[in-house]
């Protein structure tokens, strides 16, 4: 019989040493495939360093915002953050899942608990920006009812800009909320 992994979302401090592992990982990963992509290296450890250090998250701290964290089995495995730009609207931002439980059914719920949270502190519409290298992403938020918009920010980086009416949108029964459990 095979096992059955249980993913769990729950909300994380932002500066939590898993937060940070989070971050560091995240960071990294989207740093090293632009420079990769654009300039034939990964990115400098020392560009890497400042940028980790200089976007703690804090944004993403109660009352205007909110990390959470996906564990797979118990251990830590990606994030999602969200804060409020308006009363009405929140940005879905760091959305991340190590390689290694990609593919194991943890980015939908991921996205659900966080648009869960952005209703929870007020929102009634979530956007994001992303990069067109980004292929996996861009899939998963219009799986997920997300549709491409203008430019709502001047982010150099950003090539690409979602939202989703979350007034409209009903939770699945199957979706895990933050207090439940997904297994897979």
């Amino acid at each position: 019989m095979a096992r059955m992994t249980t993913w769990t979302i729950a909300p994380e401090p932002y500066d939590s040493p898993v937060a940070a592992a989070l971050w560091r990982a995240y960071y990294t990963e989207v740093s090293d495939r632009w420079y990769l992509l654009h300039e034939g290296h990964r990115t400098d450890p020392a560009e890497l360093e400042r940028e980790i250090a200089a976007r703690t998250g804090a944004e993403l701290a109660p009352p205007t915002g909110e990390l959470l964290v996906a564990r797979y089995g118990g251990e830590p495995a990606g994030s999602a953050g969200v804060r409020l730009l308006a009363p009405d609207a929140a940005e879905l931002t760091r959305v991340f899942l190590y390689a290694h439980t990609r593919g194991r059914g943890g980015a939908a719920p991921l996205v659900r608990a966080a648009e869960e949270a952005a209703r929870a502190l007020g929102a009634r519409r979530m956007i994001l920006d992303t990069r067109t290298d980004l292929v996996e992403a861009r899939t998963l938020y219009a799986r997920l009812g997300y549709t491409e918009t203008e430019r709502h920010n001047e982010d150099p980086y950003a090539e690409h800009w979602f939202t989703k009416d979350l007034s409209q949108a009903s939770v699945p029964a199957d979706a895990p909320a933050r207090s439940r459990t997904a297994r897979r």
